[in-house]
Formats: structure tokens, C-alpha cells, sequence
């Protein structure tokens, strides 16, 4: 059962919030860094994605499509049905964060290991998480503005103006300037990794201090905390049998069903912090809550799988991790 080291800074970032909270003039500089950093993560989001490879993934649509509908469609409507929990089970504000949870995208990295590791498809891993992440940029603050309206923590039309600005013009700008810098992020792979993890701590702790001067955190008390645990470990399971028997009935091979369930049952932390702190200004740390606690669950939960999945019977004899991706690339034609 794997902790992920980043959970552990992330938390680390929260309990220096909690007891350094930025004020004043430090608030504002913090403030103006996170918006920097955030700029500048997309900006590399656009310079890494291949756009030839992303239309050769296009090939397998079936599989795409059905990642996508899993991604922007089921879990927002599994997102609708919890209402139902509040305020019994779950205060508004996290029943806002755990909402907006479900509008993120999916993830790259995490559904590339651990569909290697189930011995799945994992050219289509690679080009589903892409796909999904591109979309995100647009559909998540769309769905945020129907879904959440004004009751998303200060959400508001100028919201898609700051989304547009600070997310969509430096993805843009990466791809335009791909051919140029493309092999310089590739060769320096790690070192801007270092980046972009530190510029998504900035951004939690830029959230949790205001969160912490606005006094949100007396709002959850461990009860709530561990209600909201409990609903989220029902939706990574229904989730979970969703893309794997869906996937079935709609005639996927094995392989194939195995990105699906992986690609199809997780949200992406990197992509819904930054966009959780211009969505939510004020309110973002509730709001970034429930994410940062199914991210590690899915985690935990997707290793086990995996693990049992590279000892099915049907995987017995077949090849896994790069040659699993040889294999497969001829047949979806996402390399």
C-alpha cells in the first residue's frame, strides 16, 4: 500500500500554512507567485504534449471517448447524487470540494504506471490521460460554472476570463513554442518535474494560509473529515467496477479494459490544485480537500489492482511494461 512522498510534502505544506500562515504584504507576494507559478506550470503542460501524437491517438476513439464520458459525465453525475448527503453527512463546503472533484481531469503519470503494471494497453494510457488533460483546460471551469454557480466559492464569469489567462494562453503558448523548447523540457525532464511539483506546493500554500486567516478550517471536525472519507471510497469503487465491467460490455479486450479502469477511475491532483485556486480565490483550501484525499486513496487502492491484474489468468505468458507498449502501439497507433 504505496504513500505517495508528494502527499507527505503536500501535508507538510499544510501544516506550514497552519502555523506560518502568509499575511499582509507576504500574502500578497505569495499570492502573486502561485498566479506565476500556475502560468508557468501550463505553459510546460502545453510544451510537453505531442500534438502528432495526440492525433494519432485519435485512432482509438472508442477508448477515448469512453474515458472522456467516464471523466465529464459519470463522475459529475455521481458528484449531483451526493447532495443528497448534505448536511447530514457532509457540510456545503466540502460537498462544493468534493463536487468539483469530480469535474477534474484524469491523470497521466499513475494511469501510465500502473496500466504498465497490469499489463494493459498503455499507448492508449498515455493518449486517454493527454486527451483528458487538454479537455480539462476547457470543460472543467464550463462544468464549474453550470454545476457550482455562485455557490462555488466566489466563482464567477471572471473566473473564465482568469482560467482563459492564467491556464489557456500558457498551454497554448507551450504548443506554439514546442518545436523550439520541446527537446530542451524533454532533456531536462526531472529538473522541471521538481517544478512543477513545486510550483503546485506554492499554490496549496498560498490557499491554505488564506484559508487559515479567514478561519475556515473550524468549519471540519474529524467527524466530518471521516464522512467524507467514507463517501469518497464509495465513488472510487463505483468508479472502479464502472470502467472495468463497463468497459466489458461495450466489447473492449482486456487490454484495453485496463486503461479504461485506470484512466477512467482517477483525477488528476496536478491539474485540479491550480485550477482549484482560481475557481475558488478564498475558498480554495476546503475546496482542494476532498481532492487531495481521494488522489491518495486512488493511489493506494489502483496498486493493489494493478498487482492482482498482472496475476490474472488471462495476463499469464503476455509481456509487461515497455514491451506490452511495442505491442500494442501498432494496434492503436498512439505512438
Amino acid at each position: 500500500m504505496p504513500v505517495d512522498p508528494y502527499i507527505v510534502l503536500l501535508l507538510g505544506t499544510v501544516g506550514l500554512a497552519a502555523l506560518f500562515p502568509a499575511h499582509g504584504t507576504g500574502a500578497d507576494v505569495a499570492s502573486g507567485a502561485s498566479t506565476a507559478a500556475i502560468a508557468f506550470l501550463f505553459f510546460l503542460y502545453g510544451a510537453r504534449l505531442s500534438t502528432r501524437e495526440a492525433m494519432d491517438g485519435l485512432r482509438h476513439w472508442r477508448l477515448h471517448l469512453t474515458v472522456l464520458a467516464c471523466t465529464f459525465l459519470v463522475f459529475p453525475v455521481l458528484g449531483l447524487a451526493a447532495r443528497g448527503l448534505v448536511p447530514v453527512v457532509l457540510t456545503q463546503p466540502l460537498y462544493q470540494g468534493l463536487l468539483f472533484l469530480t469535474l477534474v481531469p484524469s491523470t497521466i503519470q499513475s494511469s501510465i504506471a500502473f496500466t504498465s503494471i497490469a499489463r494493459g494497453n498503455v499507448p492508449a494510457a498515455i493518449c486517454a490521460g493527454s486527451f483528458s488533460s487538454l479537455v480539462g483546460i476547457l470543460v472543467t471551469p464550463l462544468l464549474a460554472a453550470v454545476l457550482l454557480g455562485g455557490s462555488g466559492g466566489g466563482f464567477s464569469a471572471d473566473s473564465l476570463v482568469k482560467i482563459v489567462l492564467q491556464l489557456l494562453v500558457p498551454f497554448l503558448a507551450g504548443q506554439v513554442l514546442r518545436r523550439w523548447i520541446g527537446g530542451f523540457v524533454a532533456r531536462h525532464k526531472k529538473v522541471l518535474g521538481l517544478v512543477d511539483r513545486g510550483s503546485i506546493l506554492l499554490v496549496v500554500y498560498t490557499a491554505f494560509s488564506e484559508g487559515m486567516t479567514r478561519g475556515i478550517w473550524h468549519q471540519v471536525s474529524p467527524a466530518r473529515l471521516g464522512a467524507l472519507l467514507g463517501v469518497e471510497a464509495v465513488l472510487l469503487a463505483v468508479m472502479l467496477g464502472l470502467t472495468w465491467y463497463g468497459g466489458r460490455m461495450l466489447g473492449f479486450p482486456r487490454e484495453d479494459r485496463i486503461a479504461i479502469q485506470f484512466a477512467g477511475s482517477k483525477k488528476s491532483l496536478a491539474s485540479g490544485l491550480p485550477m482549484a485556486s482560481v475557481l475558488f480565490a478564498a475558498h480554495a483550501s476546503l475546496a482542494v480537500l476532498p481532492l487531495m484525499l481521494f488522489h491518495q486513496m486512488q493511489l493506494m487502492v489502483c496498486a493493489v489492482i494493478a498487482k492482482r491484474r498482472a496475476r490474472d489468468p488471462e495476463a499469464a505468458g503476455e509481456p509487461a511494461g515497455p514491451a506490452a507498449a511495442s505491442r500494442t502501439a501498432a494496434g492503436t497507433g498512439s505512438r
